[in-house]
């Protein structure tokens, strides 16, 4: 499955990093602790947080994750998304919470 069929199927908002539509997720990773992502999350995962801040898309590039899920209706800030842009992986929001989105990313990803 790759990001793209999230987004429609979770009716998530793309704030950017379009460019990373069609990469595929093998998994997810949920936690709000940058250290905790940079060292368990594996290569091709969502990432869901409510952080918004830059270091989101230093761990996500450096990590290889295919999206980042921002929850509770929390916004990036502009240079996330211009971060966003340039490594191509997409920053993804949602109303939801974090137990919700991840209950329907776990069970999109099992089936």
């Amino acid at each position: 499955m790759n990001v793209e069929t999230i987004v429609k199927e979770l009716e998530l908002k793309v704030f950017s990093g379009e460019a990373g539509l069609d990469r595929e997720i093998t998994g997810g990773y949920v936690s709000d602790l940058l250290s905790d992502v940079m060292g368990r999350a594996d290569e091709g995962q969502v990432w869901v947080t409510l952080q918004t801040h830059k270091n989101v898309m230093a761990i996500a590039s450096l990590k290889e994750l295919a999206a980042v899920i921002i929850v509770n209706g929390h916004k990036p800030d502009d240079n996330t998304m211009e971060q966003s842009n340039e490594e191509g992986i997409p920053l993804l929001g949602t109303s939801m919470s974090t137990f919700d989105v991840t209950g329907k990313l776990y069970e999109r990803l099992t089936k």
